[in-house]
């Protein structure tokens, strides 16, 4: 992967609503050129999705539960941790899953509705799973900063200035 693509990937990563326009002139490319490296590296499913980080709290509707679950494993032989990882990636409730180093082995990020419902989750579903040996659950009590942006009721303006 060369350079421009790079840093395509780094201003798209920064701002995904850049214009074409503003964005071609920053890497020093034609519109058409710049268009077709988004295209292929989505194509090759670099670029996975566009998506808006959104402060829930200050919007009219109830607020979702988030949780942060540790899950210890025995991995399988053959597939290591692939296929459970796979399992529990496929619940809806699931936002995030990561392999981690340290006394856990995965890290699951779920919102539910309710704590119930979270609690619901973690008994009924994830703990049920042949390979899952323990679960511990955290939840979030207050999100103070998300994919490198501010929360809060500070005069802060965190928003990225888009150019026509």
């Amino acid at each position: 992967m060369g350079g421009k693509e790079i840093e395509i990937l780094h201003l798209l990563e920064e701002n995904a609503r850049i214009s074409i326009d503003t964005l071609a002139k920053m890497v020093d490319l034609s519109v058409e050129e710049a268009e077709q490296i988004i295209k292929n590296l989505e194509d090759k499913n670099i670029i996975l999705n566009y998506t808006a980080v959104i402060d829930w709290r200050k919007v009219n509707v109830t607020e979702t539960v988030t949780a942060m679950i540790d899950v210890k494993v025995t991995p399988k032989r053959g597939v290591g941790f692939d296929d459970v990882a796979e399992r529990i990636y496929r619940f809806p409730e699931v936002k995030a899953l990561y392999l981690m180093s340290g006394a856990y082995d995965l890290s699951v990020v779920i919102e539910g509705k309710t704590m119930s419902e979270v609690a619901s989750f973690v008994s009924d579903k994830l703990s049920t799973i042949d390979s899952v040996l323990s679960t511990t659950t955290h939840f979030q009590l207050k999100k103070y900063k998300h994919d490198g942006v501010v929360f809060g009721d500070k005069e802060e303006d965190n928003r990225i200035v888009v150019s026509p």
